[in-house]
C-alpha cells in the first residue's frame, strides 16, 4: 500500500471513529446535517432530499442528494468523510433498479417519486440503524451528563474551598476589629 492511500485510510478511520454514517444507497431520502458557517457564526442546516448517487471510494467517496426547492431542483455533492457534514439520517428507503438515479433530473411531479421499499432486507436495516441512531444519542446523551456533573462537582469544590477561606480569615478579622 503506498503512503498516500495509508494516510486516507488513517485519516477515513479517524473520523469514521467520531461519526458513524448509517448505511444508505441510491433512491434512499436523506437528511444531511451540515455545518455553515455565515461570518462569525457556525450552525447545523439540514439538507433532506432523495440520493441519486454515490461515486468513489475510500476517502474521495461521495454522494449526491437532489431536493426539489420552491420549484427548482437542487443537487448538492456531500464528500461522505467531509468535517462540514455532522450526520445523515435515512428518513425512508426507496425502492430503485439503478446505481445513478440521474434520470430524475428530467422528470417532473408525480413521476419524480420513488416507491418505498418494505422488504425484509430494508427493514433490517431500518431496525439495526434505529437502534445505532439511539445508541449514539445516548451516548452523546451520557456524555453531556457526565460533562454537567463534573462541572457542577468542581463548581462545589471551589466554592467550599473559598468557604474554607472565608472561615480562617473571619477570625482573624475579628481579632484584627477588636
Amino acid at each position: 500500500m503506498d503512503i498516500i492511500r495509508q494516510l486516507e485510510s488513517e485519516q477515513a478511520q479517524k473520523i469514521a471513529e467520531k461519526r458513524t454514517l448509517p448505511e444508505f444507497q441510491a433512491g434512499d431520502t436523506v437528511r444531511v446535517q451540515v455545518r455553515v458557517t455565515e461570518g462569525t457564526r457556525t450552525r447545523v442546516q439540514a439538507y433532506e432530499g432523495v440520493c441519486i448517487a454515490r461515486s468513489g471510494s475510500g476517502f474521495q467517496e461521495n454522494f449526491t442528494v437532489r431536493k426539489i426547492s420552491y420549484g427548482e431542483g437542487v443537487e448538492r455533492v456531500f464528500p461522505v468523510y467531509s468535517p462540514l457534514v455532522e450526520a445523515v439520517e435515512i428518513v425512508r428507503r426507496g425502492k430503485v433498479r439503478r446505481a445513478k438515479l440521474y434520470y430524475l433530473r428530467d422528470r417532473r411531479g408525480k413521476s419524480a417519486r420513488i416507491s418505498e421499499n418494505t422488504g425484509v432486507r430494508a427493514r433490517k436495516l431500518n431496525d439495526a440503524e434505529r437502534d445505532a441512531m439511539n445508541a449514539e444519542r445516548d451516548r452523546i446523551e451520557a456524555e453531556k451528563v457526565a460533562a454537567a456533573e463534573a462541572l457542577a462537582a468542581e463548581k462545589a469544590a471551589e466554592e467550599a474551598k473559598e468557604k474554607a477561606a472565608r472561615a480562617e480569615n473571619a477570625p482573624a478579622e475579628n481579632a484584627a476589629a477588636e
